[in-house]
């Protein structure tokens, strides 16, 4: 029996076995966040029962069958990599079974799941729903505004994706902000077509992810079906998008990737964030006082100035290191060192050594002369 059957026995209807949960790649208490690196259906199974309000999912869309696609005017591989490949009709589906069964099992009574795909997955994601029996609530349309245009011309533009909103079973009372997302569409229901263009340049400067999502739709969907406090859940994390979106909405967070390459681009992505909302800008005036009080010692009368176009003479490097503590969240030590070892070990040999360090942030000065 493959693993996934295995799995799938063990969640659903065959009697849920406790494991042990691994440890994070990324833990934040105070935000509540924890990113995992791991099969989803592992992780999912040692995590308890009827625990998580929201979750996102945006599985492998098996569309890595070795075609092309056009992007940024250029013919491109559509190939993501081995976790994107298809194993055959079959044996996708029971793929998605598994993990739908997982996920359905950690989800509170009334919690709410949304998956996205395209044609290659969703209608296998929407009846293995309809065999678990969730509720579907919805099928939201994502309209990308400018789609890669089709190279053969023998098919429509693929302009869309799909998006399944479903309730954890018929019993459910699922949570829906109509209010929210009423204001936000100017006064008026929201229709279950929405369009949103992909994500942009500065959503990707950590790292680009073949499926990554726009934070303008993680927002529209956390927003809309959770509240502050409540707990967001992504089996197939990739870059992050849902996790920054959770935090930055006060939301908790766990997320799951396979691969370590993006499980540590969310941890990028998050720690930038997280950076960016502890740490305070402290501006440090330098005053020079190279000209006599009593006397001008410049020679303007042939119109000499410092004008910085001329060659400049680097006269002073220095690399500080700050540490951040993870319980209070603000610099506990400051130190000027060569590298990120030396740094470390005056931490360490400092009084400050006794609080948990959550960031080091490593900034450099350079000081040139204009000549």
């Amino acid at each position: 029996m493959s693993k996934t059957a295995e799995n799938l026995n063990r969640v659903d209807g065959g009697g849920h076995v406790p494991m042990k949960m691994p440890d994070p790649v990324f833990r934040d208490d105070r935000h509540h966040i924890r990113i995992y690196q791991g099969d989803c259906l592992d992780i999912l199974a040692a995590m308890p029962a009827d625990c998580v309000d929201l979750i996102f999912a945006d599985p492998p869309y098996f569309l890595s069958n070795n075609g092309i696609t056009c992007h940024a005017g250029k013919m491109v591989s559509v190939n993501k990599g081995e976790w994107d490949r298809s194993r055959g009709a079959d044996a996708n589906h029971e793929f998605n079974r598994a993990w739908l069964a997982a996920c359905q099992r950690v989800l509170k009574p009334n919690g709410t799941i949304w998956v996205s795909g395209t044609s290659h997955v969703i209608h296998s994601v929407g009846f293995a729903m309809q065999q678990l029996e969730f509720k579907l609530l919805n099928d939201i349309s994502w309209v990308k505004p400018n789609p890669p245009p089709n190279l053969s011309c023998r098919y429509f533009t693929h302009a869309t994706e799909m998006i399944i909103w479903a309730a954890k079973n018929k019993k459910s009372r699922h949570k829906f902000n109509y209010a929210l997302m009423r204001q936000t569409n100017g006064g008026k229901q929201m229709k279950s077509v929405w369009q949103i263009p992909p994500p942009e340049t500065w959503e990707q400067r950590f790292g680009k992810h073949p499926a990554q999502k726009p934070v303008a739709l993680i927002e529209r969907i956390i927003l809309a079906a959770s509240d502050e406090g409540d707990l967001v859940l992504d089996p197939f994390l990739g870059s992050g998008t849902s996790a920054v979106l959770g935090f930055r909405t006060s939301r908790r967070v766990l997320g799951i990737d396979s691969d370590e390459e993006w499980a540590m681009l969310a941890v990028r992505r998050i720690c930038a964030d997280l950076v960016q909302a502890i740490l305070r800008v402290t501006i440090v005036q330098i005053a020079l006082d190279l000209w006599s009080r009593s006397m001008d010692r410049s020679d303007r009368a042939n119109g000499a100035t410092m004008s910085g176009s001329g060659p400049s003479k680097l006269v002073s490097r220095e690399c500080t290191f700050y540490f951040v503590g993870a319980i209070r969240r603000d610099v506990v030590f400051t130190v000027a060192a060569e590298d990120m070892t030396e740094a470390w070990q005056k931490f360490r040999a400092s009084p400050a050594t006794s609080n948990e360090i959550l960031f080091v942030i490593r900034t450099e000065t350079e000081i040139f002369l204009v000549t």
